[in-house]
């Protein structure tokens, strides 16, 4: 295969398409055209791309004509009809939603930690794993590779556009009721100003912590807790690997936080963690609590890399660390690790 493939991008016109064509954009230019797909709704709309200005077209099997590589940004369903069609057509599918994460037949790729795995794809498809583990795992398979991790304990704090657009418009309008109240100081006041307004969330999100995201599993778990186990997993090659998550839903627009306390196979040093993370692709280490110095969600907020701060050796634990994570879940959360994946499996065409 030679000469610059061409991509489609299906959900262009969503919120992580919207990121996606800015990335495109912005890094170097591997690709012919590019094609943008969306709903039949979204047909003819105009959107910009590598400074131009490209017409979206209805997402049908014609659309996929031509095309090599096609990067999918669009809720679970769709890309369950769609992914297999593309792909019976000879597309590489690089898949961002939930459907296809645990197939054993589709690898779950993050190229800095697995860049190997996007080579073998019987499917056809190539998934990317969900915006939480994603803002975690770059900065922990850097710290796998030198020291074999054992055990994860993580709680997430997760912002509310990972609930998509829904998800920001209820916060952003609880927050237009709580402003210049009191409320907050007193038992159940805020469910009852927000009342059945918590949009795709359970309780009120505005001045307060959820600890829910993701649907009901069995024993009290939520989907999105056993996808960050069944992810880290699988993108490390532990399949046995313990994992203990509660994730929480807070009151912040965009990009997840994580405290993440990882146990090894020996002895660690906060020094040699320090230097693994400083030098690690995709990682910032930002840690100076002194000087009021680590990684949070205003800080991350439109930036690419995991930022890593609060680094610590547990107290009773000389094999563990304590760590405190922070990435945008719509650009390394979901587009950037999408384009990631498309840009190696582009390099094949060349």
């Amino acid at each position: 295969m030679t000469g610059r493939p061409t991509l489609a991008v299906v959900g262009a016109t969503g919120a992580v398409g919207a990121v996606m064509l800015q990335i495109l954009s912005q890094h170097k230019d591997i690709w012919g055209e590019i094609r943008l797909v969306a709903s039949p709704r979204s047909a003819g709309r105009k959107l910009a791309v590598r400074g131009e200005q490209v017409e979206v077209v209805a997402l049908s099997e014609e659309a996929f004509d031509g095309v090599d590589i096609a990067m999918f940004d669009v809720p679970d369903e769709v890309s369950a009809q769609w992914a297999p069609i593309a792909a019976a057509k000879g597309v590489v599918v690089v898949d961002d939603s939930g459907t296809f994460r645990m197939d054993p037949g589709v690898p779950l790729v993050v190229p800095e930690v697995n860049p190997h795995a996007v080579r073998v794809r019987p499917r056809g498809i190539v998934a990317g794993p969900h915006c939480t583990t994603l803002s975690m795992i770059v900065a922990l398979g850097a710290l796998h590779a030198e020291f074999g991790l054992r055990e994860l304990v993580v709680s997430s704090y997760q912002a509310v556009s990972g609930a998509g657009r829904a998800g920001v418009e209820t916060l952003r309008a609880q927050l237009s009721l709580v402003a210049g109240t009191e409320l907050g100081t007193s038992p159940g006041d805020l469910r009852r100003a927000v009342g059945d307004r918590t949009g795709p969330f359970p309780e009120p999100v505005a001045l307060n912590v959820v600890p829910w995201a993701g649907e009901p599993r069995e024993d009290g778990w939520s989907s999105e807790e056993l996808a960050l186990r069944d992810e880290t997993r699988k993108i490390l090659g532990l399949p046995r690997l313990p994992v203990a998550v509660t994730c929480v839903r807070v009151p912040v627009v965009t990009a997840h936080a994580l405290t993440v306390h990882a146990r090894f196979e020996d002895e660690i040093t906060v020094d040699r963690a320090r230097e693994i993370l400083a030098t690690a692709p995709g990682v910032v280490l930002y840690d100076n609590p002194l000087a009021g110095e680590f990684p949070t969600p205003a800080d991350v907020v439109g930036t690419d890399p995991t930022w890593v701060g609060r680094v610590r050796r547990a107290l009773d634990d000389p094999t563990a660390l304590e760590l405190f994570v922070c990435g945008d879940n719509l650009r390394k959360g979901a587009a950037l690790n999408t384009a990631q994946i498309a840009e190696l499996v582009a390099a094949e065409f060349s």
